[in-house]
């Protein structure tokens, strides 16, 4: 986050406009739309800023901009082309701790105009920190097409039974799961419809419904994560992290999905790595089960899929053993994205009928695999956690039968902004991955398919450069 967003109130007080042209105007309008008592320095004036003079929604201070101007302005905003006075108001204001905005110039700005969706009280502003304002523009257009024009009614109709409920409902979990209620079910239907006696009778109903009910215990829902991109979250994850008391994550959860997460959710870390596990996954199962009896709704969000290698089936057993609600949502495994993200075919016609998905180490942190079962031709194999024991892997594939020079890839942080890929064979892949110094997540994909990306890409091993 290159900004800090935030809503600043203006009711009654004093803003300056800096500029006599449509720029100026817009801006003006803005201001006052927030209640701010605006007052204009400007050298000419003349259209929509002119018909604001003439009708006493602003003020015109003066012609020519001086230090005075600023004493009691809460905000600047300078819609000039004079660069000399751009820099001259903009460096008055800062100097003053006056919040200003120079137009189209994030350089002499201490703050940045966003885009705007108004459904008052409803506001939502959209900022790409300077960088792209068509962006924010089109992102706008985009949210407007979508929400509710009478979305503010619903906000001010919440607004009126919003003491009563919290008097009502005392534990704000409770709050927070009585108004998800409200705005996802018929009360919510009716406000947007206008319908708000209908409404207001419909949430007296709920609200008296919820008054009598006891505490029950809660669910615990787990939540594929996929292999790092948020967008390949499915919709029904995202919506469940919106409405979670608590997030039980480990370290395969990238920093952006977790950020999807609602903001006031607990976040409870249980990471593990290799042979170096942080939360022993008796005590996971245990505190699963604990959150769930004291009435909260937890995601247990696991990198990729939880039923791939994720021992999801040993934390749905412990929490059915306990009689807790459990649901399970699935996500992108690993072996999909990375395969998606490198363009490396998982099956294909004439390179691989098959795709086996094994795991590099056991319980004890030994490899114990089937190495004549994967060592068949025309497969493909993709190993997880397979880095620690990449040597053995290799020479035991090659021993088994698979040629020396079988293409490997190894995909470090699939899917991610971080993202690299090592490109070898059976008889290499393991130097390579030691110059690469790979230390995420990563990947291990064997067969004649990674040969086949690489032959009709020759930049598929991009950033590391180690090639066939």
């Amino acid at each position: 986050m290159q900004t800090f967003p935030l809503f600043l109130s203006l009711q009654g007080r004093r803003a300056l406009v800096v500029g006599g042209g449509d720029a100026a105007a817009r801006k003006a309008e803005l201001l006052l739309k927030a209640g701010a008592q605006v007052s204009l320095v400007a050298g000419t004036v003349g259209g929509e800023i002119a018909q604001l003079i003439s009708e006493g929604h602003i003020s015109w201070a003066g012609r020519t901009f001086h230090d005075g101007e600023l004493d009691g302005v809460s905000l600047v905003i300078v819609a000039t082309e004079d660069e000399a006075e751009q820099a001259r108001v903009s460096t008055s204001a800062q100097n003053r701790c006056v919040p200003v905005n120079v137009v189209d110039r994030p350089a002499l700005s201490s703050f940045i105009m966003p885009a705007i969706v108004d459904r008052a009280p409803v506001t939502i502003a959209i900022s790409t920190a300077g960088t792209a304002p068509a962006l924010a523009r089109r992102i706008r257009a985009e949210i407007e097409r979508t929400l509710p024009a009478a979305m503010g009614r619903l906000a001010r109709f919440a607004d009126v039974f919003r003491e009563q409920v919290r008097r009502t409902l005392v534990v704000p979990r409770a709050r927070r799961r009585f108004w998800d209620r409200v705005f996802e079910g018929p009360v919510g239907e009716l406000a947007l419809a206008g319908d708000e006696i209908g409404a207001r009778r419909e949430l007296i109903r709920l609200l008296d419904g919820v008054r009598s009910e006891t505490t029950s215990t809660g669910m615990v829902h787990l939540v594929g994560a996929g292999p790092g991109d948020p967008d390949l979250l499915t919709l029904k994850a995202h919506r469940l992290l919106q409405r979670a008391d608590v997030v039980v994550y480990d370290r395969l959860v990238s920093d952006e999905v977790l950020s999807m997460a609602r903001r006031d959710a607990e976040r409870v870390y249980v990471g593990k790595r290799r042979a170096n596990h942080c939360v022993p996954q008796q005590e996971i199962n245990d505190r699963l089960v604990a959150l769930a009896r004291a009435g909260k709704s937890v995601v247990r969000l696991k990198g990729g899929d939880p039923f791939v290698f994720g021992r999801g089936g040993e934390e749905v057993e412990a929490l059915v053993k306990a009689g807790i609600a459990v649901e399970v949502v699935p996500g992108v495994t690993a072996a999909l994205g990375c395969a998606s993200s490198a363009g490396i075919p998982l099956t294909h016609r004439d390179h691989a009928q098959a795709c086996v998905l094994v795991t590099g180490h056991l319980k004890d942190g030994s490899v114990d695999l089937d190495w004549q079962m994967l060592s068949r031709p025309r497969q493909t194999v993709v190993i997880y956690m397979g880095m620690g024991a990449l040597q053995q892997i290799a020479s035991q594939l090659i021993v088994h039968g698979l040629p020396a020079s079988t293409p490997v890839a190894l995909i470090e942080h699939g899917t991610t902004e971080r993202e690299r890929r090592v490109v070898g064979t059976l008889a290499t892949i393991e130097g390579q991955a030691q110059r690469a110094h790979l230390t995420g997540p990563t990947l291990c994909m064997v067969g004649e398919v990674v040969g086949l990306a690489l032959s009709r890409d020759q930049e598929f091993s991009f950033e590391s450069r180690m090639g066939l």
